[in-house]
């Protein structure tokens, strides 16, 4: 196997709509190379799971301090209120943008909602939990599909842009890492080529960490393969502070079926009047949001999954029930086209019978702490998307925020490389970046070790960090991963590095940083819900759970 060193101006890991928009957004501003890494296929990733849309206001009725409110309302006393409001009111400057680039979003007209002509051209806002106006943009219910095909296209036909794919990162290059004195920077990453085995050391002037979420810490999830919390464990290896891990958003929807894995069904159908009920000693459907939440079945992400949870657990059920009868088939085929159909494959008729759900992780609302244009205080390192926390979700994600944080940030964080360029190129270190070195490490004949902890690293995380925790369930948690990330340690040392290795390595990294900040905040509070400190602590508004990796002495 060879090494190789290669040099671009910008490095960007992940491909996701955050990924994408970095990429596009610095070719617009700036004349350097740039290069996109992803482990997987580029159609690989989160981003292009995503079935509601993107909050925005775009609504004559609607303003920036309404979205405001039911973002803060959501996020539990927890949100940084100056980045909510600088990246709300980005939002529709991106909206712009997207349909520039050809993106198209479902009309009024297209679902047959309006007949007057002057209306049929306007968009279509759905409603979702915790939003008290229309105001999710959508095009029809794969916005991620649509809006990620036209970040794509654009990327490809943009010659500044070049895209690797079945590359994974495996580690940060930082000066402290290289033992060099003076302010810490960053000077790219070393890369598996996952095909070859190659390690290439990849130096670049900036790099910018979009690697997307964490979901494959657990057992049960909605996201892609590839969410190994690969972009906030390697951050955490580079030493920057690690932010609100604990609040981990379990989707309150996902298509309960033997032969359907994963599939969410989303919040949008809540917002369109679906209602969420469950079997009762009798077998009859009934209704039980009402007892949890003022809004109902529109409430909040956290307080829906919650309720579901304990609604299954004391009628000891497999799973509750999405009823959308009360609506026609033919909106619903116009309004819902992949959902209804995925269902109609798995043969659940949503016109005319409920759909069966049940929770499973989502959405990380930690991450790596940024500002707002997500620089994380170490020179020429950035962190967009779900790998970040800006401040913009708190302790529980608004519906569809996400997408518009992957929008925006990556725009501000461009700005950001820009104007601070000249210092970031000439404060760049000037000795010889080593070569990834391999020491004495062999090939494994012990495979089987990676796929074990694999598994008992998600059925512990889904058993005792999951929905509704508590300490001694942490405290168990925390003894099987400390455990388990000795193993590893050693393991990774020991042998060659693969693509498992590295993913195995990352959620075992995870996995600890969410027990650890779970078990530091000793109170519920949104996502995480702790049943020995029910309450929420009103000391501990605005206080963000730190975690840093300490430098060894």
């Amino acid at each position: 196997m060879k090494d190789k060193t290669i040099f671009y101006d910008h490095l960007i890991i992940g491909s996701g709509l955050a990924g994408l928009t970095s990429a596009l957004m610095l070719a617009e501003k700036s004349k350097g190379r740039i290069c996109v890494i992803t482990k997987g296929n580029l159609e690989t990733c989160n981003s292009r799971l995503a079935q509601g849309g993107i909050a925005c206001v775009l609504d004559k009725g609607d303003t920036f301090d309404e979205h405001i409110a039911d973002t803060l309302a959501a996020g539990a006393h927890l949100c940084n209120a100056v980045n909510v409001r600088g990246i709300v009111e980005a939002g529709p400057e991106k909206i712009k943008w997207l349909m520039e680039l050809g993106t198209h979003f479902t009309t009024r007209g297209e679902i047959g909602e309006n007949n007057e002509e002057q209306k049929k051209d306007e968009f279509h806002l759905g409603r979702e939990g915790g939003h008290h106006k229309r105001r999710v943009i959508h095009a029809g219910d794969i916005t991620g599909e649509e809006v990620h095909n036209t970040l794509i296209a654009a990327c490809k036909a943009n010659p500044q842009i070049e895209i690797l794919e079945r590359h994974s990162a495996i580690d940060l290059i930082t000066s402290w890492r290289l033992g060099w004195m003076g302010e810490n920077q960053c000077l790219g990453a070393y890369v598996l080529d996952i095909d070859t085995g190659d390690v290439k050391t990849m130096v670049a002037d900036t790099v910018t960490v979009a690697a997307g979420g964490t979901g494959k810490v657990y057992l049960y999830t909605s996201n892609s393969d590839v969410a190994c919390g690969s972009g906030v464990a390697m951050c955490y290896r580079a030493h920057c502070p690690i932010a609100n891990m604990e609040f981990l958003q379990f989707h309150p929807t996902i298509l309960y079926h033997p032969k359907v894995n994963s599939f969410l069904i989303s919040e949008a159908l809540r917002g369109e009047g679906g209602i969420l009920k469950v079997k009762d000693s009798s077998g009859k459907l009934v209704t039980f949001m009402e007892k949890y939440h003022e809004m109902g079945s529109l409430a909040p992400r956290d307080v829906v999954a919650r309720a579901i949870d304990n609604e299954l657990k004391v009628r000891g059920l497999n799973c509750a029930y999405l009823d959308m009868t009360m609506l026609e088939r033919e909106f619903l085929e116009k309004r819902f086209p992949k959902i209804f159909s995925q269902c109609l494959a798995a043969g659940i008729d949503m016109s005319v019978q409920p759909i069966p759900v049940v929770p499973a992780a989502h959405y990380s609302c930690g991450g790596v702490k940024t500002d707002v244009n997500g620089w994380t205080g170490i020179r020429g390192l950035y962190v967009v998307g779900e790998s970040g926390c800006t401040g913009l979700h708190g302790a529980n994600r608004l519906a569809s925020n996400s997408l518009l944080e992957a929008l925006v940030v990556p725009d501000f964080a461009s700005k950001h490389i820009m104007e601070h360029y000249d210092e970031i190129r000439s404060g760049r270190p000037n000795g010889k970046i080593p070569e990834w070195s391999r020491g004495n490490a062999t090939d494994s004949d012990e495979q089987v070790v990676l796929s074990h902890n694999w598994d008992e690293i998600r059925r512990f995380m889904w058993d005792y960090v999951g929905i509704v925790r508590t300490n001694k369930r942490l405290e168990r948690a925390k003894r099987r991963v400390k455990n388990i990330r000795e193993e590893i340690d050693k393991y990774y040392w020991d042998f060659h590095i693969t693509k498992e290795l590295v993913e195995l390595r990352n959620i075992t990294t995870v996995a600890e940083l969410i027990i650890d900040s779970a078990m530091s905040r000793k109170e519920s509070r949104g996502l995480h819900y702790n049943a020995d400190y029910p309450d929420r602590d009103p000391s501990l508004d605005g206080v963000d759970t730190i975690i840093t990796k300490p430098y060894k002495q």
